[in-house]
């Protein structure tokens, strides 16, 4: 699913509101769609939570097939928004899509249910696809998303921000400044108290590494072009004998990035399956040293709150991160060290920096993160923040 709105909704029932989520039945962001089924929606209950399903047409890729998703999804809310306001009578309507046509329907049913109408940001559609894709802003499909975010930002009464630097664009588009907030990523901790055992080809595997004597230094995510995974092989290639390298997930780019390790003999390097989310504390309990990179993209000018960023702050390790954004919060925290994008031999120093520190040095910059995540970025903290905001502006 997708967890964010899962885990603000989940809490907000513990404190007695009650949430329904409304989505699209297929995703290519899920691990696993929901239940097939032959009705033009389908409801359910998830820990307290009332979704609904509506079907919708399954696709590859972004091309025309996702299109037809997209307004598959936002025509049959659109239609039923009457019956939603009547029957669920939300004071609360959420716009909660990557893309922002689905503000749309929400804000009709809002209108209809006398709510308040908020836009929540994931990422700056239509400048992503127009400077991660080069697609002209000209483009029918750009200047469709054009309409609708401009839309979104003179219609809402809050516009939540996951990024922290989004305020002066958001303006420039025609959003009044005291309707912006943020609202980060974060961490659920009821994961992390009901962790799981690896499974036991990957316990083993990482047995095998560690007992090669050598510090351990850790990705563990979506292998793809924006992870900048070939610079850390890169790095791997320069800290031979020096270091282990371990990379965990799939991903488009690990086939490719498995024949690299092949025909470079890239013998400190071991690449592994993703494990379940539940287990990824015990995965982390097990390195040294997490990383976590990224391309120079202007789009970073935004700001960055990668969910891995927050598992490894949680726990409390030392975190190599190659990046240039509006924010870091690894500087920030003072958890770890930060290098320019895209340069392998920064890497491989940091690495070593760190590996030179002394245990209790280690475990105090580890430490600063996880005190920070707990702190600041539980998803319980953050579920109150975002009704907070929503009250003020009521």
């Amino acid at each position: 699913m997708e967890f964010r709105p899962y885990y603000l909704a989940r809490e907000w029932v513990k404190v007695g509101h009650s949430v329904r989520i409304v989505a699209g039945s297929y995703s290519h962001i899920r691990a696993k769609q929901p239940a097939d089924f032959a009705a033009p929606k389908l409801q359910q209950q998830i820990d307290g939570i009332d979704y609904v399903w509506y079907r919708t047409p399954s696709y590859q890729g972004n091309g025309l097939g996702r299109v037809r998703s997209i307004v598959s999804f936002i025509a049959q809310l659109w239609r039923d928004a009457r019956s939603i306001a009547a029957s669920f009578q939300p004071d609360v309507v959420i716009a909660s899509s990557t893309y922002p046509m689905d503000i749309w329907p929400a804000h009709r049913i809002a209108t209809l249910a006398g709510a308040k109408l908020v836009y929540e940001v994931h990422d700056l559609w239509p400048l992503s696809p127009i400077e991660l894709g080069g697609m002209s802003p000209w483009h029918p499909f750009i200047m469709w998303v054009q309409w609708a975010e401009d839309y979104a930002y003179r219609q809402s009464d809050l516009v939540v921000s996951m990024l922290p630097k989004t305020l002066e664009y958001m303006v420039s588009r025609g959003l009044e400044s005291k309707k912006w907030t943020y609202v980060p990523n974060g961490v659920d901790f009821q994961e992390w108290s009901a962790r799981a055992a690896l499974p036991q080809d990957i316990e083993a595997a990482l047995k095998a590494v560690k007992a090669r004597g050598l510090p351990l230094l850790c990705y563990a995510g979506t292998h793809g072009l924006a992870n900048a995974l070939d610079v850390l092989l890169d790095a791997a290639a320069l800290l031979k004998g020096q270091f282990e390298v371990v990379l965990v997930g799939t991903g488009p780019e690990r086939d490719r990035l498995l024949q690299r390790v092949h025909d470079e003999q890239l013998a400190n390097v071991t690449m592994l399956p993703s494990v379940p989310k539940a287990s990824v504390p015990e995965l982390l309990d097990a390195i040294d040293i997490a990383y976590i990179g990224w391309h120079p993209n202007p789009l970073y000018r935004f700001g960055i709150s990668p969910n891995k960023l927050m598992d490894y702050m949680m726990a409390g390790k030392p975190i190599l991160h190659s990046v240039a954004a509006g924010n870091d919060p690894v500087k920030e925290v003072g958890c770890g060290i930060t290098v320019p994008p895209n340069q392998p031999a920064a890497v491989a120093s940091a690495a070593l920096s760190l590996a030179a520190m002394s245990s209790q040095e280690k475990q105090a910059i580890g430490q600063r993160g996880e005190a920070f995540i707990r702190s600041q970025r539980s998803y319980e903290i953050l579920a109150a923040q975002f009704l907070k905001n929503i009250a003020l502006h009521a």
